[in-house]
């Protein structure tokens, strides 16, 4: 009888340990998927670890219950058969049985198929709530008294930077592709993009006057490629509107109408709107293109709906854009950097790290390291790469040249 009860204890004591590591390993999502597919087990699964402090409590009490009475019942057994060494002999025994057949297996094969032991035995983890209810509620009580004592809280909200480390898993796991995995981080920053990251610069803007000759402006339909321009009296600071090409050639040059009757009312936004407001607002407005307006009321750029989506999707090519790569080599260590670059991307491409720089772009930095708007040729030393002005358009940086410094070379903060 002895021995039928150790086993039994054993048994139990696994069965818990199991329990313990299946419900708190589980795939909540793929649970959900299960569930939504009909199946009653995944979504009993799910309501109990919703409960999950009342489980573990029941999970705790029932594996401490099965220890303590096998480590009891052995040792009355061990003592019968050896009265001098029974209590020794008791305690090696239990303890290599429990650490080997009652946590260390049943736990790792728990933690091998979560869901399917979850899912096997959810039903008897149910009534064991249900037994052990009495228990469990004293217990939730300490538990609350302990939490008011020591006066803290969980926060069991999931920040972007956990759910994009989840996503970094599922791509590494092979749950989802490089483009998939793309597009779910790109969603999940895409609310923390204001318009003034992604806009147009004022300088990079192709407008026409309002009292523009038609030939000029279709030529800047021409040139430019863009099925659209700003329209302007006086200067970029007063944009009256835009104009639709396949209205100016429908339109105008046949002579049916004259150029203010085609002109599409701006939409005025401000730098610091998010993107997903500023998108839903173009939505509403039935408008492609928004102009930002800076603190003193001057243009500072323009948004266009192409812009937020690239957020999203990456950058969108067609016919009559011109491809330029924003990094490419051009010899052994060698680079060409645009300076439209956002920092960030270029500070992790090279593994240049600069946590005083407050810039935006390549070309922002640049000029905030030479401390001046620098002439062509210029270069300076940083992060293990000398770094010089191969473009400048404007007084702006268009391009930079990067070249990795070797190894005996110390990289220094210098200018030429």
């Amino acid at each position: 009888m002895d021995v039928f009860i150790m086993i039994l204890c054993i048994l139990l004591s696994a069965f818990f340990s199991a329990a313990e590591t299946a419900f708190s390993s589980v795939n909540k999502i793929k649970l959900m998927s299960l569930s939504e597919n009909g199946s009653k087990r995944a979504k009993s699964v799910l309501d109990t670890v919703e409960r999950y402090d009342s489980f573990l409590t029941t999970v705790l009490i029932g594996n401490n219950i099965v220890n303590i009475l096998l480590a009891t019942v052995a040792a009355v057994f061990f003592v019968k058969k050896n009265p001098d060494y029974g209590t020794t002999i008791s305690t090696v025994v239990v303890t290599l049985v429990v650490l080997i057949f009652g946590e260390i297996t049943p736990k790792t094969l728990a933690k091998g198929a979560p869901e399917k032991f979850a899912m096997a035995t959810v039903p008897a983890v149910r009534a064991l709530l249900v037994i052990f209810t009495p228990i469990s509620f004293i217990f939730s009580l300490w538990a609350k008294l302990v939490s008011k004592i020591t006066g803290k809280t969980e926060d069991s909200s999931i920040t972007d930077d956990e759910l994009i480390t989840i996503v970094n898993e599922a791509y590494n796991e092979g749950g989802l592709d490089e483009n998939e995995s793309e597009l779910i981080r790109n969603a999940i920053v895409f609310d923390d993009r204001q318009a003034e990251d992604i806009l147009t610069p004022r300088v990079d803007i192709v407008a026409v006057p309002a009292d523009a000759d038609m030939k000029d402006i279709s030529e800047a339909f021409s040139e430019t490629g863009y099925s659209r321009l700003p329209v302007y009296e006086g200067s970029l600071d007063n944009i009256v509107g835009f104009i639709h090409q396949k209205d100016f050639y429908e339109e105008i040059l046949e002579g049916k109408k004259d150029l203010k009757y085609i002109i599409q009312k701006p939409v005025f936004v401000a730098p610091s709107m998010k993107i997903s407001k500023l998108l839903k607002k173009l939505q509403r407005e039935q408008t492609h293109v928004a102009v930002v307006v800076d603190e003193y009321g001057g243009t500072a750029g323009i948004v266009t709906m192409e812009d937020i989506l690239e957020e999203l999707v990456g950058e969108i090519w067609d016919e009559h854009d011109e491809v330029v790569e924003d990094v490419s080599k051009i010899g052994d260590g060698e680079f060409l950097v645009q300076g439209t670059l956002e920092l960030e991307e270029f500070f992790e491409e090279f593994g240049i790290d600069d946590e005083e720089s407050e810039a935006d772009t390549v070309s922002g930095w640049v000029m905030e390291k030479l401390g001046k708007i620098p002439d062509k040729g210029e270069s300076f030393e940083f992060g293990g790469y000398r770094i010089t002005i191969s473009q400048i358009v404007s007084r702006r940086i268009t391009e930079v040249k990067l070249e990795k410094l070797a190894d005996e070379e110390e990289p220094e903060e210098e200018t030429e």
